[in-house]
């Protein structure tokens, strides 16, 4: 049994996005008609829509599809959620890690929920500042918690692999909202359970 869940394409956008990677290719020196290089512009269409699926999914419906009520209200962390995105400026991706926590207000979701929004908006074109925002901003509008904290540790391969070519350098954004904002003890447990 296959766990593995079926990737669809449009037909039309495949075939509209492989007509300019064969461009890009050309204009790059290669033949696209070379064997190693026939299928490689669907592919690359293929992979374009799957890196950038998040542009038809929403964050907030897929919490409220797994809400409870709940009398608990300490921190729910769900850390280390891999993170898969690529950089506006260069489409190029970063890889790293969310750790993401919330304070419940009466109401709870599903653990994979928190998972499944960091998905939502890595898989889009991003800048890691904007993709902590809205990680944390659709957790606190979606739940109404007591607070929201998020931490994102990524490696931009735009970074490594051109321009300064830095390898290992992490970069680490927060954003924080509520309790985790106001109070440096809720704030610190947090930081220190991430650690």
């Amino acid at each position: 049994m296959s766990y593995v869940k079926e990737e669809r394409y449009d037909e039309k956008t495949t075939k509209e996005i492989a007509a300019h990677v064969k461009e890009v290719l050309r204009l790059l020196g290669e033949d696209p008609q070379r064997e190693g290089l026939v299928k490689t512009p669907e592919r690359v269409a293929k992979s374009l829509q799957f890196l950038t699926q998040g542009y038809a999914q929403d964050g907030a419906q897929m919490i409220k599809q797994a809400v409870f009520d709940e009398k608990y209200s300490q921190m729910v962390l769900v850390r280390d959620i891999n993170v898969y995105s690529m950089c506006e400026h260069h489409m190029l991706p970063f890889i790293g890690k969310a750790h993401v926590a919330y304070i419940p207000n009466g109401k709870i979701t599903g653990l994979s929920k928190i998972a499944r929004v960091v998905e939502a908006y890595a898989r889009r074109l991003q800048v890691q500042e904007r993709l902590t925002e809205q990680i944390r901003d659709c957790i606190q509008e979606a739940l109404h918690p007591l607070g929201v904290a998020v931490v994102i540790e990524a490696e931009h391969t735009c970074m490594s692999v051109r321009g300064v070519q830095k390898l290992n350098a992490i970069t680490t954004t927060s954003a924080f909202s509520g309790a985790f904002l106001n109070s440096a003890r809720t704030r610190n447990e947090f930081l220190n359970l991430i650690r």
